[in-house]
């Protein structure tokens, strides 16, 4: 079965939406950053309080912590001088890629098996 040339248009679109949070999940300092996140007090930490759960400086942390932030996984919100970083609890960015895989994975169910194999 072929796939309609709509469906393949609609699927280059969700990639093109998802690029920045693909990129950004791609790192493993990135990622090892989300699952401190996520062990995290939800208020919210600091990139020194951060760096000190790592092995990265608090530049580099300041800096994949800004990448997350431009994917739309984290947020930020500054109290005085301090910047405190936390996941962004709405993650619509997160269901985009969601929405991706499923359309991916129905237009693979769709595709003829070519294997060879019974």
């Amino acid at each position: 079965m072929e796939h309609k040339a709509d469906d393949i248009k609609k699927l280059q679109e969700e990639f093109i939406s998802c690029q920045k949070l693909l990129t950004a999940l791609g790192d493993s300092n990135r990622q090892h950053l989300l699952c401190i996140m996520l062990e995290c007090d939800c208020s919210g930490s600091r990139v020194i309080d951060i760096a000190e759960k790592t092995n990265l400086s608090r530049p580099a942390v300041s800096h994949h912590m800004q990448i997350l932030k431009d994917a739309g996984v984290v947020k930020s919100r500054k109290e005085g001088t301090c910047i405190y970083y936390y996941l962004d609890p709405c993650d619509n960015e997160i269901g985009k890629i969601m929405e991706l895989c499923a359309h991916i994975r129905a237009i693979m169910k769709s595709v003829p098996d070519r294997s060879g194999e019974e």
